[in-house]
């Protein structure tokens, strides 16, 4: 039997050691204020006691963050990894919608792809001040493809949104002038996440050339 094909779909780029001990300094840092916020209010050992419950909950998260990897697997199917597995074929997701994540400044595009119980927040571009990360075109090509062949109308207006960011990227247009940007740029900001609503990324993708 062969392996399946496996393209790996993370935008973000490993820290290592130096992420790894600003998430530990981090975690000490909120941990103590925490902490140090119930120690005035009920005692010394409720203090202590908070402050290495966040800060193991934080050291928790840090690790479940690291270890999650985002593959397309044989070109339809969207596969997430953290502390379990859990996958949804594109051709079949009953739920498609776009969101956009805010993070001091920096901005994540995302399809966050449903079906029955599972949902899978593939980041397709992350951007920051005029310049950014996006998936590689050939991961973008089989996205696209697998949209088009989506029985939900949804699926078609998403494959032509990252077709034409396809074609913008042939173009050599920049990244302020690519599609996923300017669907990041537009979405308020002050919000940690937002779904953006689909009749509005309708009609941007209706108004591309």
């Amino acid at each position: 039997m062969t392996e399946p094909e496996r393209l790996p779909l993370n935008l973000t780029e490993s820290g290592g050691r130096k992420r790894a001990v600003a998430s530990v300094l981090t975690a000490l840092v909120l941990g103590a204020a925490v902490g140090g916020v119930v120690g005035l209010i009920g005692g010394q050992w409720p203090g202590l006691v908070t402050a290495g419950v966040v800060f193991l909950l934080l050291l928790l998260l840090t690790w479940a963050s690291g270890r999650r990897r985002l593959w397309l697997e044989d070109g339809t199917v969207l596969v997430a990894r953290t502390i379990g597995r859990k996958s949804v074929d594109l051709r079949h997701a009953d739920s498609l919608e776009l969101m956009v994540t805010d993070i001091r400044g920096v901005r994540t595009v995302g399809l966050l792809v449903g079906a029955g119980r599972r949902s899978i927040n593939l980041g397709l571009a992350v951007y920051s001040g005029a310049g950014g990360r996006e998936l590689g075109i050939l991961v973008l090509r089989k996205i696209a493809d697998a949209l088009a062949a989506n029985e939900n109308p949804a699926g078609l207006v998403f494959s032509q949104l990252v077709v034409a960011q396809l074609r913008a990227e042939a173009k050599g247009e920049a990244a302020a002038d690519r599609p996923l940007y300017r669907l990041a740029s537009v979405a308020p900001s002050g919000r940690l996440a937002q779904r953006l609503k689909p009749e509005a990324v309708t009609r941007f993708v209706a108004s591309l050339d």
